[in-house]
Parts: structure tokens; sequence; C-alpha cells
């Protein structure tokens, strides 16, 4: 089963209301977009402008669908075999939860749901690849941790599996459906990792030990081992970085930093790079919920591969 969520320093849940110091909150996806392009941040957190699945996403879903639900299975029957009989069952569960993503396939096209559904086989197979799932007994799988920083904010996400070690000593694993990336895109996967371990630590005492990005497309495992004065250092950019996001709102002004991800971006028809025009600034933006970071669950887990 899926572990209750963290419960943070202050004593409160992490589905209870936040403390009455808290003002914001930030998640590692609405951070990282931020950080790409402060225009895309605006067009997802405070626009929320609706965005139509991609098949790479939906595939990336799946996949973590099937890995949390294959730990729900005794230690021995954790099989290929076994995570392969999940991904229809899954893939039906998630279109029911999720209709808009039947609209990924054409009526009556069996043969390109059967191919995604093979293509969903296939990464699973790269995760047994890099790991035995019948020697692991993880601590949390999907769970939502969350920690109050610089008094005020109010950081947390959702982490793809927390494993601890007979020790104490925490290891995050996240799951990348895509293929291993170039040094610029894993730092951008090494900040989202970051950002849990900060939590933890905040709310454990614990520095995690290990960061674990497994790449299934490729088989590859990358670890990364992170200290308590990073983190320190780390906090101090995330809570720079909110700063900044406040300073855009109230000034209104979120500029496009374009880049390669650009090609991925679902919004380049209102963007001025591409010749759009952004639509007029929400007026409930001058005072948003403080507690509300648009999609602060990440969106779909593949969106960021």
């Amino acid at each position: 089963m899926t572990a209750e969520p963290v419960i943070d320093t202050q004593g409160v849940p992490t589905t209870e209301p936040a403390p009455v110091t808290v003002r914001a909150s930030l998640s590692p996806s609405r951070a990282a977009d931020f950080k790409t392009c402060p225009l895309l941040y605006r067009f997802r957190s405070i626009d929320r402008l609706p965005e139509r699945p991609t098949v790479e996403q939906a595939r990336g879903t799946l996949v973590h669908a099937v890995l949390e639900r294959l730990f729900d299975l005794p230690a021995a029957a954790r099989t290929p075999e076994s995570a392969g009989d999940l991904v229809a069952p899954q893939w039906d569960r998630l279109v029911t939860e999720e209709p808009e993503l039947a609209a990924l396939f054409a009526d009556g096209d069996t043969a390109g749901v059967e191919g995604f559904l093979r293509s969903a086989a296939g990464l699973l197979e790269g995760y047994f690849a890099v790991e035995d799932p019948r020697r692991l007994e993880p601590a949390e799988r999907e769970a939502l941790i969350s920690a109050v920083v610089d008094d005020e904010l109010l950081i947390r996400g959702y982490l793809d599996r927390l494993d601890v070690a007979p020790d104490g000593a925490l290891r995050v694993v996240d799951y990348k459906t895509g293929g291993a990336p170039r040094e610029a895109f894993e730092a951008r996967a090494l900040f989202q990792l970051k950002f849990y371990a900060l939590v933890l630590w905040r709310t454990r005492g614990v520095v995690p030990r290990v960061l674990r990005l497994l790449y299934l497309k490729d088989a590859e495992v990358c670890d990364y081992a992170p200290d308590a004065e990073e983190l320190v250092r780390f906090e101090r950019t995330v809570v720079a970085l909110w700063r900044a996001i406040e300073q855009a709102t109230a000034r209104q002004d979120f500029r496009p930093r374009p880049s390669r991800l650009c090609d991925w971006c679902s919004h380049q028809a209102l963007c001025p790079t591409f010749g759009g025009t952004p639509p007029p600034f929400p007026v409930a933006a001058a005072a948003p919920d403080p507690l509300v970071d648009a999609r602060s669950r990440p969106a779909t887990p593949g969106a960021d591969e």
C-alpha cells in the first residue's frame, strides 16, 4: 500500500492546512518550470492553461503506475511476467480516471493501443535490467512529502519511491522513462531529487545517502550523494527562486526564455517568441491562494522525462 503523507517539522500532516505563517507553496515541477522559462511557469501556474497529454507522457504515467502496483505483490511474485500482466489493467484504470487519455488514439485504433502497451512493457524490461524488485521493500511509494523553509514557503512534491536501510539511511529513487539525458537535462532531473532531499532532511533530520535516477529506456542508473552543506545552498536557491516568482507576479512580467525545450511546449501559439500573444494577466493572480501551486502533484510522471 502507498505510505501515508509524511508529517512535517511543524507537526502538521501534509493533508491538513499548513501553518498560518505559510504564504506560498512550490513543487519541484513548478520550480523547474520557472528556471526553464518564466513564461511557461505563468502559463501553467497562473493562467493554468490546459495541456493535452502526449503519448510519451501517458506512457510514463502508465509505467509509473505499474511499478507502484508491482510492490503490492509478494516479493517472490515481482517478476517481469507479473509486471507485464499489470500493463493493460493499469491502462484501463488510468483511462477510466482520466478519460482524455483515450483521445490519444483514434476510435477503433486497436493496433495503436496494442503498440503503446507493448512499448510500456519494453520500458519495464529496462527496469528489471537495473533492479531486482524481489530484493526490495520500499518504505514509501508515490508519497507526498512537504516542509516549510524560510518560515513561510511550503515546499512539497510526490516522490516515486523512498527506500530506508536497516541503519536508517535513505535512498530516493526516481523512474525516468525517457533516454539517459545529456548533462543539462540530467541537472534538471537532479534538481527535482535535491528538492526531495531537502524536504526529507528538514523533516527527518537525515540527509539521503543516495539520490537515484533509473533511466528505463537505456537501462542506466545515475546515483548522486548530496551532503548537508549542499542542501543548505540548495535551500537558498529555492527561496531565491520563489522570491523571483513573487517579484515577477507583482510586476506581471514573465518573459519567455527560448531553448530547445520549446520544441515540446504546448503553448507556442501564445508565446511572443513564436509570434503569439499571452492572454491578459489574471486578476485573481494578484491575490493567489498561498497554498495552491498549480499541479503541485506533477501533472504526469512522464512529463519530466
